[in-house]
């Protein structure tokens, strides 16, 4: 069943105006890529039905969202921070550099920052932290959305280039599948070396 936005559960938003941008990220666990963030400022003239959680989502129906989110949102951004931020920064920092600029990236510019997790990223407008935020607000539904369709996009890209890792099919998470390829080709310049898997394969080589 659709999720429409007046389906969310209450959340008390300390700000009234219309430039609100919900924020959220995908790919803070997998061993290889970028860690992709999006940011949306919704449209309360132009609602979307069916924005939820994107990992609730086939990816179809993430996929038409997404053309919908970026056809009727005031603003929308998707950035990411490197394999290699990741591993000279750490997954946590470099997730906030994502979210960033995302936000940075903005035209119009946000106001206010809804923001999935229990922590901001360091940006200077104002904000809340929402746990589980994806699931309480449609704008970091939205976020959601757009940065699941980029990253997979980026996997299948990279499937093309190796079909022999599997990219395609775990999208980089450290499934059994991954992991024996790791082990049997060696990691990729796109790993993350400073993932304890990739780093074991590393110590091998």
């Amino acid at each position: 069943m659709a999720v429409k936005p007046a389906d969310f559960p209450p959340l008390v938003v300390e700000y009234t105006g219309d430039f609100l941008a919900g924020v959220d990220e995908v790919g803070r666990g997998p061993l290889v890529g970028s860690v992709v963030a999006a940011a949306v400022i919704l449209d309360p003239k132009a609602p979307i039905d069916g924005l939820t959680d994107s990992k609730k989502l086939t990816a179809r129906r993430r996929e038409s969202l997404d053309v919908l989110i970026r056809e009727r949102a005031l603003s929308f951004a998707v950035a990411e921070a490197s394999a290699e931020e990741v591993d000279s920064l750490n997954i946590y920092h470099a997730t906030h550099l994502a979210m960033r600029r995302a936000v940075d990236a903005l035209a119009p510019q946000a106001e206010y920052l809804l923001v999935d997790g229990n922590r901001l990223p360091g940006h200077a407008l104002p904000g809340q932290a929402v746990v589980k935020g994806d699931a309480r607000h449609p704008a970091i539904a939205a976020a959601s959305i757009l940065a699941k369709v980029a990253r997979d996009a980026q996997m299948a890209e990279l499937d093309l280039r190796y079909p022999e890792y599997g990219f395609a099919r775990h999208k980089g998470y450290p499934t059994k599948e991954h992991l024996a390829a790791l082990e049997a080709h060696g990691p990729l310049a796109e790993h993350r070396k400073s993932f304890a898997p990739v780093q074991r394969q590393l110590a091998l080589l």
